[in-house]
């Protein structure tokens, strides 16, 4: 038997812009995991998945067409090549919340993969990694900007250029993020579509927005490496700024992120796609216990508290 487990993510800075060529920096989420059990089962048996979360088991034959869980073990079988006739339980379940914009589907994909890896003594690289689960994020999003599997991939804060730079950069001084749930499904490869549509219409307006979100990544790269906390956080409020003008924040994002404020929050902004899924607020120890009870009353359905080393 194998386990194999990958960490959950957060976007600080970049999201949406980082799908037009503008950096993003992005940090995992440790205090929640996806977990895959790889065991050897009886001969004839094939490969059985069992997706404990969704209540599902199937065999890896009967899947259907386009299912992510299939499809991982499938790529990652054909690169490691451990040979024909095999008869295994993949058992996956996850702490990570769905449609949150933690990086749910590619914690999964991650776990997958180490998980085979491991269990037939093979060596993948990071970058082996990341690869092989950028290529399920098409299923889950159409076209996913790669900075899931990246940085879920490294387990490590990540400043992220799609198709140019990949940067693990260290944090000066470690800072505290609630992870606050809206109760309501993101659904990113419709927003994704959306914005790209809007793109298409608005392009000058689009790209100048993109560049000032790529110019906050930037300097929230600098403001981590420099330990510069109350930048980070005006930085983020910036950044929600922007996010809500390519109309990808909700009534119910808004109403957090004010909550924060009023709470004395550093810095708060939705992460991930939007419309929905997770707001994230920059506190200290001795406010994010009043922070925490704000977004609460402003709605909040879950609050996850994170340390960024």
């Amino acid at each position: 038997m194998t386990v194999a487990y990958a960490p959950g993510k957060v976007i600080l800075f970049g999201e949406h812009a980082v799908v037009y060529g503008r950096p993003a920096v992005a940090v995992p989420v440790t205090q929640v995991k996806a977990r895959v059990i790889v065991e050897d089962a009886p001969k004839g048996c094939g490969i059985t998945i069992v997706a404990s979360d969704l209540g599902k088991t199937y065999r890896l034959k009967d899947a259907p067409l386009q299912d992510p869980l299939s499809f991982t073990i499938l790529n990652t079988l054909e690169l490691l090549s451990p040979g024909p006739d095999l008869d295994l339980k993949v058992t996956i379940n996850s702490t990570i919340p769905i449609a949150r914009g933690l990086g749910s589907g590619a914690a999964v994909s991650t776990a997958i993969v180490k998980a085979l890896a491991e269990h037939f003594g093979k060596n993948l690289s990071k970058s082996a990694i990341s690869d092989l689960v950028y290529e399920t994020e098409k299923i889950h999003h159409g076209t996913p900007s790669g900075i899931d599997n990246t940085v879920i991939a490294y387990e490590a804060p990540l400043y992220f250029v799609k198709g140019k730079k990949m940067e693990i950069f260290s944090v000066k001084r470690p800072f505290i993020l609630l992870i606050v749930d809206t109760g309501v499904k993101s659904h990113t490869k419709i927003i994704v579509e959306d914005v790209r549509r809007a793109w298409e219409r608005e392009r000058e307006r689009y790209e100048r927005l993109f560049d000032e979100m790529g110019a906050v990544a930037e300097a929230g790269r600098r403001a981590i490496e420099d330990g510069d906390i109350e930048e980070i956080g005006r930085l983020m409020y910036e950044n929600q700024r922007l996010l809500k003008l390519i109309d990808v924040s909700s009534p119910e994002l808004d109403a957090l992120v004010d909550a924060a404020r009023r709470g004395g929050a550093l810095g708060a902004k939705l992460s991930g796609a939007g419309r929905g899924g997770n707001a994230i607020a920059l506190v200290m120890k001795e406010t994010y216990t009043r922070v925490s009870k704000m977004m609460k009353g402003a709605g909040a359905r879950g609050v996850i508290i994170t340390e960024v080393r």
